[in-house]
């Protein structure tokens, strides 16, 4: 009722819409007995506020709820005296706290990000962590951080920045949302990931750089049966803005689970992107059909590369059974087929919507997962031919710093690029009612996100996030990025014992799981030597 209501009369300008009613009403009544005129100039400020509400191009929610969206403002104004008191701390709030939303704001905005008065967080508190500084700085030229992703069978490298913008689909995200991620993409060179949902017409507009990503539903590449089809690979492929192509096993979100898209949701934007019919349920199945053993993933990645003439192909998973990953790297082994690059998603990613059990107790989170990947590839001698992406949260400069000390190339970010968009963590994203237009289908809600507004603070936000990293790395005494090790950062065990990041994540020496079968981590002594390249299956 409300939705049907809603496509005629936009409940939310109620207030708009009333204010104007009494500014048409208090005039009469003044204009015919000479009293209310002072009703008549409140009204007629409500109303001004309200066009003006709709006409600016800077704040979404102002747009989508005009007049009374200010009072999310007025309570922003009154929050450090208000809320530190009697509702929550800046550290707080979840899955983002609103220090964490108000970093990214401010750089977005290309605000101040400085902070009075010292640390908010317990210094003293278990898992508190910090990097190490230098008495003797350095100075580093620029903060444009770059990893060449492409190994030797790859004929088309490409140079990509250290922070980019992670898997979110159109359908997902709403056209606006992904214009200005593209476009801010494009204005500070860093890459964006079309995420399952393929190719739309609207990662098309600006021209930015993106890794398409290919899952289980096969979308922009499939046939009539849901299956892998090659020639419609190579249709988009060979486009000149896909520069990476990224095969999906998993997500951190619901790692193992599919997913349906319902037909009322599929629209002739959404069907032409994913090459599926308008109006039907699209169906995203838990497994792969294009292979079902290691050595058919590694045959599909070379599949891949041959295809797009030699464009980087790599594989996105977030870490699950162990022996499952140990299986992979063993057909790398056996095939001599290696993905360029392999992207470690965390089980704490989620801007996909997904069942309560499978976002908060399925999966290994990123940073366990990443250096899992990472030691592996060490010791299999693969680690120096192979680029590590990791994305689970990572939104601030230590975030970056930390992540590539783990062992990571480079870094994603998805909601962080979310709250540069003007998302404000309303949790509704699988509603349709997103507040600021960031997540919905809704033409008239998505209207309120101006993409050349919002796309310079993607860029912004980008900028300043990487700027923020090079000021880490001149603190700690580092030249750059690849620099930074795990002995540069502490956590705080107990009240009175810290220990370096080195000492809970030990590294292997290359070779180990080749030669060396003492004295291993206990994950490798179990499952190593029952890992096999030709099933998934522990052995």
């Amino acid at each position: 009722m409300i939705a049907q209501l809603n496509q005629y009369y936009p409940v939310r300008y109620t207030a708009f819409f009333a204010s104007l009613a009494g500014l048409c009403l208090t005039f009469l009544i003044w204009v015919a007995s000479g009293h209310g005129f002072l009703l008549f100039l409140l009204f007629l400020f409500l109303s001004s506020v309200g066009v003006f509400d709709l006409l600016q191009k800077h704040h979404a929610i102002l747009r989508n709820y005009p007049i009374i969206g200010h009072l999310r403002f007025m309570l922003e104004f009154i929050r450090p005296e208000v809320r530190q008191y009697f509702i929550e701390n800046e550290s707080e709030a979840t899955p983002f706290s609103r220090a964490q939303r108000s970093l990214v704001y401010a750089r977005a905005k290309g605000e101040s990000d400085k902070r009075p008065f010292g640390t908010q967080l317990d210094v003293r508190a278990l898992g508190y962590e910090w990097i190490t500084h230098s008495i003797a700085p350095t100075t580093i030229d620029s903060h444009d951080f770059r990893a060449q992703v492409g190994g030797t069978d790859c004929l088309q490298p490409y140079n990509i920045s250290l922070f980019n913008v992670s898997a979110m689909s159109f359908g997902a995200l709403s056209a606006n949302a992904i214009m200005a991620l593209n476009e801010g993409a494009r204005l500070g060179s860093f890459i964006h990931d079309t995420g399952e949902g393929s190719i739309s017409k609207h990662h098309r507009v600006h021209g930015g750089d993106l890794t398409w990503q290919i899952a289980s539903g096969y979308f922009g590449c499939r046939d009539e049966n849901g299956h892998f089809s090659p020639e419609k690979f190579v249709e988009n492929a060979n486009s000149s803005q896909v520069k990476m192509i990224e095969i999906k096993l998993s997500q951190g979100a619901k790692p193992g689970h599919g997913g349906v898209l319902p037909g009322p949701k599929v629209t002739p934007e959404i069907a032409q992107a994913r090459g599926v019919p308008v109006g039907v349920d699209c169906v995203s199945p838990s497994v792969h059909s294009r292979f079902s053993t290691p050595t058919g993933l590694l045959d599909f990645v070379q599949e891949l590369r041959t295809l797009s003439n030699g464009k980087p192909v790599g594989i996105k998973l977030c870490i699950g059974h162990p022996w499952e990953w140990f299986a992979i790297v063993k057909a790398m082994l056996e095939k001599k087929i290696l993905p360029d690059f392999i992207v470690i998603d965390g089980a704490e990613g989620g801007t996909g919507a997904a069942p309560l059990e499978f976002s908060d107790h399925m999966g290994m989170p990123m940073l366990e997962g990443l250096r899992l990947v990472h030691n592996t590839l060490i010791g299999a001698n693969l680690r120096d031919q192979i680029r590590l992406g990791a994305s689970g949260k990572v939104i601030s400069g230590f975030d970056l710093a930390r992540t590539l000390a783990m062992g990571a190339d480079w870094c994603n970010s998805a909601r962080g690029f979310m709250f540069a968009l003007g998302c404000i963590q309303a949790q509704t994203c699988h509603t349709g009612n997103c507040p600021t237009g960031v997540t919905t289908q809704d033409p008239k809600r998505q209207l309120a996100l101006v993409v050349s507004s919002k796309a310079q603070r993607v860029k912004n936000f980008h900028h300043h996030t990487l700027e923020s990293l090079m000021e880490l790395l001149q603190s700690a005494g580092l030249h750059n990025p690849k620099d930074l090790d795990l002995h540069h950062f502490s956590r705080r065990m107990s009240e009175f014992e810290t220990k370096p990041l080195s000492d809970l994540f030990p590294t292997l020496k290359a070779g180990d799981l080749l030669t060396n079968k003492k004295d291993l981590p206990d994950v490798f002594r179990l499952y190593w030597d029952k890992a096999r390249a030709d099933q998934f299956h522990l052995y």
